[in-house]
């Protein structure tokens, strides 16, 4: 039987058709109106109920992904939630952006989506916008209020809801409840994540439900998460409840601001809502895709990046507190020299344990070596009581760039700052404070007990990372978390690390101080490759790095901190992962397996354009530090490779 190819006259002739029923079905329900991906495999229906409340449907390949979803926004003064009507609809249009982003899997990014705008109104004439825009790896919409007005108004809820098939699973990390956990600091994006349970299950800490959230639909795969945080908006989750697996949207928690700040959104009008975004397609989609990078905020105009993405060391993981000393840092300056590595951290209490003119005097002895310097820094004010210093300098403006310019004279490079308190839209006002302030002195940011940075790192190019995450540091704190490593670091390239860049401060290749290592030495190396982040903090110490063999110490003295492309090979989210990223003309192959069995995986190295030969390096026996290298040739068949359990490996494919 013959078949048609994939031609320009095919996809012209596949356009026109779904123009031609498109319209057909406009004719038959004038209130529908539908919306395909470029490759017409992926097409979202926006309607209204006969009592006037916006709904949608999504389906792929024909077959439904989500059944109907709900749409719509209360504002104080009006709901637009029900009794819409139509007024207009815009028509189709393609949307194109490329644009080059050194703190993501994917150096420069090409976007291609169809667009229609639903142009609303109530029954008293208030306007709202519906904006949807659907590529080939998923959709997006966000609301628009059109009208001028310098009052200010306030959003009470938002109806927006993603409606799963029964029998769909997820992967979710509920968010704690405000104002508990150590010293009040929580919501901070570290809890573990519920694996593989059915939709429509309860957040376990009645809170609700952070982004992204990965779902499994038959043989789709659906990643929903939120892009474009303005100031004034809240960040927002999905809602501790899903009756039916229709999970909603649902606003921060009161408490999660900065105190007489607000925690609904609010602004003047016109004003336009975050994205609301959802991948869909194949785990490798997942993997691969960057749409909540893609649908970001844009960059000011001119603005660059005055930081620049690399490796650091750091003495806090597995040193604590105590490292925080002039003589300790200065020895974590001559290893980030020795291991060719561009930054150093140094953490909490800096201030007083070393002080500002003796880390002047760092600064200026790490510039003699090529390396710079980072600081911590507590943003808290009363909204927790975390003890931490140097605290409360970054709470105004004033305050801000008066440390700013001392920092600056100083020869400090960037910092770490930790501990803030929640979605509520007042304190995502402060970050974006806090980045507008810093943006001048091109200082590289990174935020720690803090929410998901939902592509500001686009927007921001100074913003290298976020933590976000259960990283490292619980793995030292107690064993069941050390326990937990393996499948929670198997699960994240499939959620929390997709878009934003992740500061899990991985890679103990020796021995941890508090509890036993669950992991290889080959597993944690991997972690190297796996993860992205603008700044990688390194958590193994001189003493530790020291044992390792030479092309192990080599492999992370020249593994990139800017990445070409990615490839998704094979994985299962908490199982598995095998990943290939490029820098240049080299390609980094990476994997680890999270079970208590050996599993074999196989590499297509062909496939990624290489026919040469490269080095592998894995796992080589009981113990820590254990580890193989061999040369591996792609010139034959895929290579045939054997994991140990909780075991990892690296390759390099060169030319």
């Amino acid at each position: 039987m013959h078949t048609l190819k994939r031609t320009p006259l095919r996809h012209a002739l596949a356009a026109a058709a779904f123009t031609c029923l498109a319209t057909l079905m406009a004719a038959a329900n004038p209130n529908k109106t539908s919306i395909a991906s470029p490759d017409h495999r992926l097409r979202v229906d926006v309607s209204l109920k006969p009592d006037g409340s916006p709904v949608y449907t999504v389906a792929r390949d024909k077959r439904p992904v989500l059944d109907e979803s709900n749409l719509g926004l209360v504002r104080a003064d009006a709901d637009f939630s029900k009794g819409l009507s139509v007024v207009s609809v815009s028509a189709a249009e393609s949307v194109t952006d490329r644009y080059e982003i050194l703190t993501a899997k994917r150096r420069v990014n090409t976007y291609q989506a169809e667009r229609r705008v639903l142009h609303l109104a109530t029954a008293d004439g208030k306007k709202l916008d519906l904006e949807f825009q659907v590529s080939n790896d998923g959709f997006a919409f966000r609301y628009l209020f059109p009208e001028t007005d310098a009052a200010r108004h306030t959003l009470k809820d938002e109806l927006s809801s993603f409606h799963f098939q029964p029998g769909t699973l997820a992967w979710m990390q509920p968010i704690a409840v405000a104002k508990q956990g150590w010293c009040q600091a929580n919501p901070s994006y570290e809890e573990y994540y519920s694996k593989g349970v059915p939709v429509g299950t309860v957040s376990p800490t009645g809170a609700g439900w952070i982004y992204p959230a990965l779902f499994q639909s038959g043989d789709s795969w659906i990643l929903v998460s939120e892009g474009s945080l303005p100031r004034g908006f809240c960040g927002s989750r999905l809602r501790a409840e899903s009756p039916d697996g229709n999970y909603r949207v649902g606003f921060a928690d009161p408490r999660e601001i900065v105190p007489g700040g607000a925690a609904n959104p609010e602004s003047t009008l016109p004003w336009t809502t975050p994205w609301r975004l959802v991948v869909v397609g194949s785990l490798k989609t997942v993997a691969e895709s960057t749409l909540g990078i893609d649908l970001a905020e844009k960059p000011a105009a001119g603005a660059a990046a005055m930081a620049e993405p690399g490796k650091a060391s750091w003495s806090w993981p597995l040193l604590g507190d105590p490292s925080t000393t002039f003589d300790v840092q200065k020895r974590f300056i001559d290893y980030a020299v020795e291991m060719g590595w561009r930054y150093t951290l140094i953490d909490a209490l800096w201030d007083t344990q070393i002080g500002y003119d003796k880390v002047k005097e760092l600064a200026d002895y790490a510039r003699t070596k090529g390396v710079k310097i980072l600081v911590w820094y507590n943003s808290a004010g009363s909204w927790n009581t975390t003890p931490q210093t140097p605290r409360d300098r970054l709470l105004t403006h004033e305050s801000r760039i008066q440390e700013f310019d001392r920092l600056k004279a100083m020869g400090v490079a960037g910092l770490k700052i930790d501990f803030f308190g929640g979605d509520g839209s007042s304190m995502i006002s402060y970050y974006r404070d806090i980045l507008d302030d810093a943006a001048p002195y091109g200082f590289a940011l990174n935020f720690h007990g803090a929410t998901l940075p939902r592509g500001w790192q686009r927007t921001y190019p100074n913003l290298m990372t976020t933590e976000a995450i259960r990283g490292l540091e619980y793995v030292t704190f107690e064993q069941a978390n050390a326990d937990q490593e393996p499948t929670h670091a198997a699960l994240l390239p499939f959620t929390r690390n997709v878009f934003d860049p992740m500061d899990f401060t991985p890679v103990v290749l020796d021995k941890l101080p508090h509890t036993e290592r669950k992991t290889t030495s080959g597993f944690e190396l991997a972690l190297s490759v796996l993860f992205t982040s603008g700044i990688q903090h390194y958590a193994e110490i001189p003493e530790g790095m020291a044992k390792a063999p030479d092309y192990v110490r080599d492999f992370l003295r020249h593994v990139p901190s800017v990445w070409d492309d990615i490839r998704f090979i094979d994985g299962f989210p908490g199982k598995f992962v095998v990943l290939a990223r490029r820098a240049g003309d080299t390609w980094y192959l990476c994997g680890i397996n999270a079970d208590d069995t050996a599993r074999k995986v196989v590499l297509p190295l062909r496939k990624l354009g290489f026919s040469g030969s490269g080095s592998l390096i894995v796992d080589g026996g009981q113990g820590n530090l254990s580890f193989r290298q061999e040369t591996v040739s792609a010139a034959g068949k895929p290579v045939e490779l054997t994991l140990e359990p909780q075991g990892g490996f690296v390759m390099t494919l060169g030319k």
